[in-house]
């Protein structure tokens, strides 16, 4: 085993093979696949919401290779916040990790809402004592109170140990597949070409509204590196399972968009919330409709787990280095868990349900955002480091690194570009800008605090 491997760590290795694959492929799958394949549809067409991901899958993997090479030359908890700390210093390390932890929030958040949507569509009235409307949606007490529940059952897992959460997901990705596979497979032999007129719609403008949505899609690979002082591998093998993982995520939701594209009709395909579910019943029936419901609801837990893993490690780096308060850096004494920092994204995503479904899109814009500038600033750390470290003991090594980087820095330049004012899919005013500054202003309370109190 590398010498590296025996790195002092409070956490304990417990991660194998399988289930980093699983934790990073499960964050990038989540429950997305089954409720937002219409406005991929929708927005782009089939051909056009396939090019989408093709192209935001191919950024995905240049700015991969920066993680995968960071990740095993510096194999510590909390990603993003070692890389940018050692190359940028402490302010933009921070910046860094904060947004990171933005996406991370916005899918646990969004995990919280779609649970009630898809057991409401699984369970018929569970709506129940109308509380109030938001953007014309009915929010309902009992709605809530499933999506707060599920916060507090997964908040609970992830206290207990990584290896149970690790177990879970491994089982449950599994399953996900298998319904993947029964699905694409049932509508190459039963879909027609003629449902995927227009293939592209809106040309430029409806690829770009998908292209936004992408890195929120596939913010999940970096919950490897967060995770990393509990991974038992060779280091060079962490960055491999990186790369693995994006590239099963590329063929997933292509080949979902192209399923859904051939079995429904366009006129169709804004009939449904959970589209998806809808076009495996046009295939299996009412069985195949409830089975693909089950497998997103699969996509929920596995998603929502890997992100309160990710983002507790990232908040439990930045307490370690005085950069939010010390509570937030303590283990467990058991479970060798962030106890405080997974309780921390709990209660944030509890705030999700009150807001009801329309909240789905406002937080995946809006995590979108912080995902692609902490994008931006690790690639600009891997460029830094290679250029003050050269030495540094890199056994993931990507070739011609600094052309790579230069390139996963301009096409993360290039992402957050589409978020801002004049952009066919800049963020909306005041939900989605409303929820980046309320994060802003919240991390910079924090810093101004820890930095005051240790400073005492």
């Amino acid at each position: 085993m590398h010498k590296q491997q025996e790195s002092k760590t409070r956490f304990l290795r417990v991660l194998g093979r399988k289930e980093v694959l699983a934790l990073a492929f499960g964050a990038m799958i989540g429950w997305s696949w089954v409720v937002l394949s219409g406005t991929w549809i929708s927005s782009a067409g089939t051909g056009g919401a396939i090019i989408a991901f093709l192209i935001g899958g191919a950024v995905m993997l240049v700015i991969g290779l920066t993680y995968a090479e960071l990740a095993s030359a510096l194999p510590f908890a909390g990603g993003e916040h070692v890389y940018s700390h050692r190359a940028l210093g402490a302010g933009i390390s921070f910046i860094c990790t904060w947004a990171i932890v933005l996406g991370y929030v916005s899918v646990v958040t969004f995990e919280a809402v779609a649970l009630p949507t898809v057991l409401g569509s699984l369970i018929p009235g569970l709506d129940r004592i109308f509380l109030w409307q938001v953007a014309g949606w009915d929010v309902y007490l009992t709605w809530v109170l499933t999506g707060v529940a599920g916060s507090v059952l997964m908040t609970i897992l992830n206290i207990r140990g990584v290896r149970m959460a690790a177990i879970v997901q491994s089982v449950v990705v599994l399953a996900i597949l298998l319904v993947g596979f029964l699905f694409v497979g049932g509508s190459l032999f039963t879909g027609e070409l003629s449902n995927m007129q227009p293939l592209i719609k809106d040309g430029i403008s409806g690829i770009a509204l998908v292209l936004v949505m992408v890195p929120f899609m596939f913010v999940g690979f970096d919950t490897i590196p967060q995770a990393a002082e509990e991974i038992d591998l060779p280091f060079r093998d962490i960055g491999t399972v990186l790369m693995v993982s994006v590239v099963m995520a590329i063929v997933w939701y292509s080949l979902i968009v192209l399923g859904v594209g051939l079995v429904m009709e366009d006129a169709s395909v804004n009939a449904s919330a959970v589209l998806t579910a809808e076009a495996n019943a046009q295939i299996y029936g009412d069985l195949g409709r409830t089975l693909l419901l089950v497998a997103g609801l699969a996509g929920i837990i596995t998603s929502w787990n890997a992100f309160i893993v990710g983002g507790s490690r990232a908040i439990y780096a930045l307490a370690n280095s005085q950069l939010l308060p010390k509570f937030l850096g303590e283990l467990h004494p058991r479970y060798h868990t962030p106890k405080n920092a997974i309780i921390l994204i709990g209660a944030l995503s509890v705030i999700g349900p009150f807001f009801g479904r329309p909240v789905l899109v406002w937080v995946v814009d809006a995590g979108g955002l912080g995902i692609v500038i902490a994008y931006a600033i690790v690639a600009l750390s891997f460029l830094i480091l290679r250029y003050k470290e050269p030495d540094l003991e890199r056994p993931y090594r990507v070739p011609f690194g600094n052309v790579v980087g230069c390139l996963a820095l301009l096409l993360s330049i290039g992402l957050g570009l589409l978020y801002l004012p004049g952009s066919p899919s800049a963020l909306i005013w005041p939900e989605e800008w409303g929820i980046v500054i309320l994060w802003s202003v919240l991390g910079v309370v924090l810093y101004i605090y820890s930095r005051f109190s240790r400073s005492e």
